[in-house]
């Protein structure tokens, strides 16, 4: 009888865990001190992909250590349960009562892992899928373009219910794009790389408002609150990383993406905070890849309708203009410039030439 009813325990464990893991992509992550600690440090998520990750990644904590709690505590209660000393004092056997080819006890042990792993598994795709999907209709395509040690974004389309005269607006510059084509082939024949020229740009886009960074200026993207977004990445040297922290998520950007077999493009189905979020590069990528970052600018679709048209009307303007044309802080505030001077300590370190 109690062998029956420990069954019907491990049964029930298993099925409570298994429920649980199910219900964890679908409800909300803990919250109070609880949900503090199981966020190990996260941040918390802007748009509904990071709200999924961030569930995602405290329910599989929750899993673990109600298993961690599990091992422990059979750990600990074997330690007293069954020692030596114990049994000597019941007048028992110096060792318990072996239990190697108990079936139904090593299918328990077999079928519980399996359950665990398939569960992670599982739910690991699907908020993979949810956020990498491009299915979010985006009303604002953006152009980032990634290089050493810097950021260019531009405005590649933007739908007509976020332009001030109601029409689709096309940003492409047709011009330097047409440039950036004829550099695939050097017409003196010299095309090393699988019959292109070193100089090739063609796979980089370009823009007519476009923000540039600078070693003196922070490179400013504004965009819509509560809207579908397209990110179009792409590096014009070396591999880099584009990363909002608040977004959960990184994308790797390379220099002829298509040719590399990389998906450059990635959807957010909407920023859900407005406000200032410092964005970094998470791949190294030489001297002063800590120092390179930018500034999200997450604006009212009202106030982007009229940055868009400032930008437009004024297209020697800069970004910082712009910005303060609608009432925002015409530079980064989120993080600061980088000095690109390779002076050590105080900037002074330089051999002065003595000879007469």
């Amino acid at each position: 009888m109690e062998q029956q009813h420990k069954r019907k325990a491990v049964l029930g464990g298993l099925l409570g865990l298994g429920g649980l893991m199910l219900a964890g992509c679908d409800v909300d992550a803990p919250g109070g001190a609880l949900g503090w600690f199981l966020g190990m440090g996260w941040p918390k998520g802007i748009t509904p992909e990071a709200t999924a990750m961030y569930n995602f990644w405290e329910w599989v904590w929750v899993v673990a250590w109600t298993i961690g709690f599990i091992m422990w505590g059979l750990f600990i209660y074997g330690m007293f349960a069954w020692s030596a000393k114990r049994a000597k004092k019941a007048g028992k056997d110096e060792f318990p009562r072996q239990t190697q080819y108990n079936i139904p006890l090593e299918l328990v042990l077999t079928i519980f892992p399996i359950i665990i792993v398939m569960g992670l598994f599982f739910f690991t795709v699907q908020t993979q899928e949810k956020v990498t999907a491009l299915d979010k209709d985006p009303k604002v395509t953006v152009d980032v373009t990634a290089y050493q040690w810097n950021w260019k974004f531009g405005y590649q389309k933007v739908a007509p219910e976020l332009t001030a005269d109601g029409q689709e607006y096309v940003g492409t510059d047709e011009e330097r794009q047409k440039l950036a084509e004829e550099s695939k082939v050097d017409p003196n024949g010299k095309n090393p790389i699988n019959g292109r020229s070193k100089s090739d740009v063609s796979y980089l886009h370009f823009n007519k408002i476009e923000t540039l960074g600078t070693t003196q200026e922070v490179p400013v993207l504004v965009l819509p609150s509560n809207t579908p977004i397209e990110f179009q990445l792409a590096s014009a040297d070396v591999s880099h990383s584009f990363w909002v922290p608040e977004f959960l998520f990184k994308r790797d950007t390379y220099n002829h993406p298509e040719e590399n077999k990389q998906e450059r493009r990635f959807q957010v189905e909407k920023i859900e905070k407005e406000g200032a979020f410092v964005g970094r590069c998470a791949e190294m990528c030489g001297t002063y890849h800590a120092m390179m970052n930018f500034e999200l600018r997450v604006v009212s679709p009202e106030k982007f309708t009229q940055y868009l048209e400032y930008r437009k009307q004024n297209p020697n303007a800069s970004n910082a203009d712009a910005l303060e044309s609608i009432g925002e802080p015409g530079y980064a505030t989120s993080t600061e410039p980088f000095n690109s001077n390779r002076d050590t300590r105080n900037g002074d370190n330089f051999v002065e030439n003595t000879a007469s």
